[in-house]
C-alpha cells in the first residue's frame, strides 16, 4: 500500500503520540496498521510524505547509497542572491552531530512564491524585512539540513515545504490531504 500525504505544519511525521503535538493518526484517513512513513519531516516543516507497507521500498529510499532527489520550496529571510544559490549548489559546511559536514552538490535557484497550501499559523509578516523563495533539490537528508544550509549562506529559513520526491509532487494537494497510489504509480514517480 502506498500513500502520499501533505503533512501539515507542526504535525509529527509519526503515528505514535509525543506530547500534545498532532500526529499522522490525526489525519482524516483510516491507514492500515502496517503503513509507516518513509523518512521524516520535522514538525516545523510541511509537505510531501510517502507512507507505505513496502519494506523494500522503504529500505531503498532511506539507504544513502540509493540516491533519490527531494525538492524543497523554502521561504528565507532577506533578498536571496545568485551568489548564495551558487554556494548552496556547490555544497556548504554545516554541523551534523556536532561535527563539520560539507553537503553534497545540490540544485538551488530563486523562484517566485509557489502555490502552497495556506499555513496555520502563517509566517509573521515584517514590512521592513523582505523574504525570498528558493527551490533546492538534494539527494541526501541530514537532520535539519536545508535549514542549516540556508542559514550558512546568511538567509535563515522561515518556511520549508517538501514539494517533490523524484517526480512525485504535492501539486494540487491541500494540507492534510491523503492520496492513495498504486505500486505502478509510485515506482514510475520514483524512477524505479
Amino acid at each position: 500500500m502506498y500513500y502520499l500525504i501533505y503533512k501539515p505544519y507542526l504535525m509529527l511525521s509519526q503515528f505514535s503520540r509525543e506530547g500534545d503535538k498532532p500526529t499522522l493518526a490525526d489525519l482524516d484517513f483510516d491507514f492500515p496498521k502496517d503503513v509507516y512513513p518513509v523518512g521524516r519531516l520535522d514538525a516545523d516543516s510541511e509537505g510531501l510524505l510517502l507512507l507505505t507497507s513496502d519494506k523494500q521500498l522503504n529500505h531503498r529510499l532511506l539507504n544513502p547509497k540509493f540516491r533519490h532527489h527531494r525538492t524543497y520550496y523554502v521561504q528565507v529571510e532577506g533578498a536571496l542572491t545568485e551568489q548564495a544559490c551558487s554556494q548552496l549548489a556547490k555544497g556548504v559546511t554545516i554541523s551534523v552531530d556536532g561535527k563539520p559536514y560539507h553537503t553534497l552538490p545540490a540544485t538551488a535557484q530563486i523562484i517566485p512564491e509557489p502555490a502552497l497550501p495556506e499555513r496555520n499559523p502563517p509566517i509573521r509578516y515584517r514590512a521592513s524585512i523582505p523574504t525570498s523563495w528558493l527551490s533546492i533539490s538534494l539527494h541526501e537528508g541530514k537532520n535539519r539540513q536545508v535549514r542549516k544550509m540556508t542559514a550558512s549562506v546568511g538567509f535563515p529559513t522561515l518556511r520549508l515545504a517538501r514539494w517533490a520526491i523524484e517526480s512525485l509532487t504535492a501539486d494540487g494537494m491541500k494540507s492534510g490531504e491523503v492520496r492513495e497510489l498504486s505500486r505502478v504509480e509510485v515506482m514510475k514517480g520514483l524512477n524505479l
